[in-house]
């Protein structure tokens, strides 16, 4: 229909933001772009994460590819993954891999010398920028050395094996960048989820002809805090209507005891509430920007895509035209 506009100003609403959690609202959008977002978040916003492993000694229990493989889940900070190139598309180091711009190495040379078994962990990697390095890197320093037990902070950070007495590992990695739908090794979010906003509406008139023994067992048969009593007016009230989780259970028990209609749930379908946990490479608020700029990116080529299409049925039909005037 010429004239008539489909374009949707959505708006975000930041409810609670910690580092690695968050919680916001995304209003005046659809179902479609809800999803979108969700998963990007989690299968393409880029992280960087050990893909290459170079072992030169290791007389551990564990062999060579299960220390590859823990080695590529260690979570390391992942700031710079914007700036990085993949490695597929460098062109510094014909695509090898193995060059400042795309990838970052790290090495481990430990040696049990004593009779307690040591533990190797990711604190034990050596990373050569600084900026990338693993999320508990930091773990430890904060402790007073006087009161706190050494061998305790060296302790902190993920283990990587267990070495006894004369047992070594000497190791070189490359960490690259990439995304969570090559390998879950990449994907920077623990969890992401959005569920539509409910709208509640209780029937006042209806729910009066209750007693207070009704409202009681109305209100619990609800599996979580949704509503409650009020003391004083002994009305029901909606506590805390994000935490229905559209089980129907007050429907049903409406209906149970003769009185549907009770109460209408529904959701509103341009109304979401996100809740985005990091894994600690990025924090959970750069973890929803670069997820938008990824999805900005995404339709901006589908926009370029369609111009071009366009273009080119309109060159074809001018040259068809063409063809018919010689």
């Amino acid at each position: 229909m010429v004239g008539v506009s489909y374009q949707r100003f959505p708006t975000v609403k930041i409810r609670e933001m910690k580092d690695e959690y968050m919680k916001f609202e995304l209003r005046d959008t659809d179902a479609s772009i809800a999803n979108a977002l969700r998963r990007v978040m989690i299968a393409e916003v880029p992280t960087i994460a050990i893909d290459l492993v170079e072992i030169m000694s290791n007389s551990s229990v564990l062999n060579d590819e299960f220390i590859s493989h823990r080695l590529g889940l260690i979570p390391l900070v992942s700031k710079k993954a914007m700036e990085m190139r993949f490695s597929r598309d460098c062109d510094a180091c014909d695509g090898d891999g193995q060059c400042q711009y795309c990838s970052v190495e790290f090495c481990l040379n430990v040696r049990c010398e004593g009779d307690q078994t040591l533990d190797v962990t990711s604190g034990d990697l050596r990373s050569f920028d600084p900026m990338v390095m693993p999320v508990d890197a930091n773990i430890g320093k904060d402790f007073d050395e006087d009161s706190v037990d050494p061998s305790i902070q060296k302790k902190s950070g993920i283990i990587i094996v267990k070495l006894r007495r004369g047992q070594e590992l000497n190791l070189r990695a490359i960490a690259r960048k990439g995304i969570g739908k090559d390998h879950a090794k990449w994907s920077p979010a623990a969890t992401v989820t959005f569920m539509y906003q409910p709208e509640i509406h209780i029937n006042e008139q209806l729910m009066e002809t209750l007693t207070l023994d009704e409202k009681e067992d109305w209100v619990e048969s609800s599996p979580t805090k949704v509503f409650d009593i009020d003391p004083k007016t002994h009305q029901v009230v909606v506590v805390d209507p994000e935490a229905y989780t559209y089980d129907d259970e007050v429907i049903k028990k409406s209906e149970a005891i003769g009185k549907p209609g009770l109460v209408e749930i529904y959701p509103l379908e341009d109304s979401f509430i996100f809740t985005v946990e990091s894994t600690g490479v990025i924090s959970a608020y750069q973890l929803v920007i670069n997820a938008l700029e990824i999805l900005k990116q995404k339709l901006d080529a589908v926009r370029l895509s369609d111009d071009a299409q366009e273009n080119d049925e309109q060159f074809g039909e001018l040259r068809q035209h063409l063809g018919g005037v010689l």
